[in-house]
């Protein structure tokens, strides 16, 4: 999910991946999950497989640390500030885990394309001695939003030919 807003005369492109749910709508689903599981291993404990009860509880610790998980990566950002003067690159997942810091006449984008026709162009923003690529986890609609919003920022720099799909 690609999105842009100007404040400030800053404007700052935000790309994420796409969330199929929220982490309430997790927490929802694993009581579902975990009320008849729980409700079958008690009864079988009552009548004996007490040792039903250790499976079940380890089955919902592991789908629960599997959710937790896949929500954790799905807060993963590229945030793209750009100014008169600068382009800054943030990177992480609930804070930037990592910056970069370009002059705005220095930097370009580098487009190179997809090698296969489901596949977006591969972006990058770059100076002479930095290379960040942006929005590599997007899908190919994604990817082309980008290229397009931050095409209207920056100049491309470099593009490579037409030739390098590969079918």
């Amino acid at each position: 999910m690609v999105s842009s807003s100007h404040k400030n005369d800053v404007h700052t492109i935000i790309a994420k991946p796409d969330h199929s749910s929220t982490w309430r709508n997790n927490l929802w689903f694993l009581a579902a999950i975990a009320v008849p599981s729980l409700g079958a291993a008690i009864g079988f404990a009552f009548l004996g497989a007490w040792p039903i009860l250790p499976f079940a509880g380890a089955e919902l610790i592991c789908l629960s640390g599997a959710l937790y998980y896949v929500n954790w990566k799905l807060q993963y950002r590229h945030v793209i500030s750009l100014d008169q003067n600068s382009v800054q690159i943030d990177i992480g997942h609930y804070a930037p885990r990592k910056s970069w810091h370009f002059d705005r006449q220095e930097s370009s984008l580098a487009v190179t394309p997809e090698k296969h026709p489901w596949e977006g162009p591969k972006l990058a923003i770059h100076n002479r001695e930095q290379t960040v690529e942006i929005g590599n986890f997007l899908n190919r609609d994604d990817r082309l939003l980008l290229l397009s919003l931050v095409r209207k920022e920056l100049k491309v720099g470099t593009h490579s030919a037409p030739g390098a799909r590969q079918l």
